[in-house]
């Protein structure tokens, strides 16, 4: 059954109100209490295969290795208090890691596995973690960052001699009459925590409460379905997955290695995928792969992005190999803990990313902070009505994007149309995303400043169907030296070790930069003088 709640619109307030909220699951639960109770039926059903370890977990298996590293956890004096980090990969026992974490009420905080050793310290010296999940390929990395903290590190696979095994954790033995603790908190306690950045581009640690509103975009799947998505637990996306696939009993297919398109296509004929989550850069990389036009995509009932932009020529493309109205793109943020709009009408209304989820509100506001009407742009406010513990240990920025009223401000400019439908079309605040992972065109800045020759530089954002933002510099050398936009490249690639970092756009050379009326630079012009540039080019 699909789900789509209606929606309703006050002239007066000038709010959208999805009106269909209801409660599929004992509102009193905690996620790790319904993971635990629905993972105990279809015992022997496949719960997981990974096609990268060659390994299969019935929900039995499963279970019972959430529970064995729930015990482990407690017999270590973690309590609801602590935190857990996690730097991982999808390997085979880090479903059971978070699912651990559910049972006892200890909120996981989850990093991306390419994060440098810089960032990886500043944020978990935030939310100074107690036990950390990482794989042996970067536990050197892991820590020398966390030199500084009484922290025990486990690896999840390739271990090290220094480390804690996984397989040490799964043989521990499960405390007597096991079962998921009650939150001391109530559903309003955090379950786990997700890295964002802030407009000031310092990383920020997003809570995510145990909310049911994680499991309304997803009521429609059974245990017939098979789900896949390539995101990890740092993301809002990796969450949603671990979390539906134990709550609906589906089969759920992994992989731990760099994405592959050509892998993912097999996968999807293979194990005949019906629910497919990716970002929009891999969506297009499956697109532009030599095995696209070969594979039968017939099993796919629902193939969804969000995350970023896709060009309508790219949807097209993919709109003509899927099963009819199996697309859908659907829109939110980290801070709301799942998606707050669905568009499951993508023929009719292909560009828009759908109208409002379950318990959402929306408004679209001015500059002036005032209400908009239908087709008027603006920024756009979300209200998810539940509660929110903010950014971990950062109360100003918690302020700055949540008002007191509770509405998020997303920092994205858009509209609502006359059907309540959601039209995103620029990002207000700098950030930009490569691949799913923020940066910001300043820490870029900072790197080609460093150049002698360098006077002024302004670094942007440009548009790929393949990666999202390519970062891309428009640079004033300084008056009687050489430089080419060549040598800004290799710069930036011999001081940068992260890959989103890199000029993956390119650079030009300028006599000085576009500047607004009061003399500060211009990036949107500077942009698109950059793209005038290339495309005479």
């Amino acid at each position: 059954m699909e789900f789509k709640p209606k929606i309703s619109y006050d002239p007066v307030e000038k709010i959208w109100t999805s009106l269909d909220e209801y409660n599929h699951f004992d509102p009193n639960l905690s996620i790790g209490e319904i993971i635990y109770h629905e993972m105990q039926r279809h015992p022997k059903q496949i719960a997981q295969i990974s096609a990268t370890e060659n390994t299969i977990l019935t929900r039995e298996e499963l279970l019972l290795n959430s529970q064995r590293i729930a015990s482990y956890m407690s017999n270590h004096g973690l309590l609801q208090s602590d935190i857990v980090g996690i730097i991982a990969r999808n390997t085979t026992h880090i479903s059971a890691v978070a699912y651990a974490c559910f049972f006892n009420g200890i909120a996981f905080h989850s990093l991306n596995v390419n994060y440098e050793q810089a960032n990886i310290e500043k944020l978990f010296s935030i939310t100074q973690p107690r036990l950390i999940f990482c794989d042996g390929d970067d536990f050197e990395k892991v820590s020398a960052a966390t030199k500084d903290l009484n922290v025990g590190i486990v690896t999840m696979r390739n271990h090290t001699a220094d480390s804690i095994s996984i397989e040490e954790l799964l043989l521990t033995e499960v405390q007597e009459n096991f079962k998921p603790t009650r939150l001391e908190q109530g559903n309003n306690q955090t379950m786990a925590i997700i890295c964002s950045s802030g407009t000031t581009g310092t990383p920020k640690a997003v809570t995510i409460a145990n909310s049911h509103k994680i499991l309304n975009a997803n009521l429609m799947l059974t245990t017939a379905d098979v789900q896949y998505s390539h995101s990890t637990l740092d993301w809002i996306t990796g969450l949603i997955t671990t979390v539906t696939s134990a709550v609906f009993s589906t089969k759920r297919i992994i992989a731990d290695n760099f994405f592959d398109p050509e892998m993912v296509l097999h996968l999807i004929e293979e194990h005949k995928i019906t629910w497919l989550l990716l970002a929009p850069f891999q969506l297009a990389m499956l697109t532009n792969s030599l095995a696209y036009e070969k594979t039968s995509l017939i099993s796919i009932r629902y193939c969804m992005f969000t995350g970023a932009r896709c060009s309508l020529e790219m949807l097209n493309l993919l709109r003509k190999r899927l099963p009819e109205n199996s697309l859908h793109f659907s829109y939110g943020m980290t801070e709301i803990g799942v998606w707050a709009t669905f568009n499951w009408h993508f023929d009719e209304k292909p560009k828009s990313v759908g109208r409002l989820t379950t318990g959402f509100k929306a408004k679209i506001l001015n500059e002036q902070n005032e209400p908009l009407g239908p087709n008027e742009m603006g920024e756009v406010c979300l209200h998810n009505g539940q509660y929110w513990a903010g950014y971990f240990g950062n109360i100003a920025e918690s302020r700055n994007i949540r008002d007191s009223e509770r509405w998020f401000h997303t920092g994205d400019l858009g509209y609502m149309d006359e059907d309540g439908f959601l039209y995103v079309l620029e990002r207000k605040k700098d950030m930009l995303k490569y691949q799913n992972i923020m940066y910001y065109p300043h820490e870029v800045e900072q790197v080609i400043y460093q150049m002698p020759q360098v006077a002024d530089v302004c670094v942007f954002g440009v548009w790929s169907d393949n990666n999202g933002d390519e970062a891309a510099a428009a640079v004033v050398k300084k008056p009687g030296t050489q430089l080419t936009a060549e040598d800004v490249v290799d710069y930036v690639h011999s001081h940068v070790t992260a890959t989103y970092k890199q000029l993956n756009g390119g650079a030009i050379i300028m006599d000085d930069l576009k500047r607004s009326s009061n003399g500060k630079t211009n990036r949107a012009a500077n942009k698109a003088y950059f793209l005038e540039v290339k495309g005479r080019n």
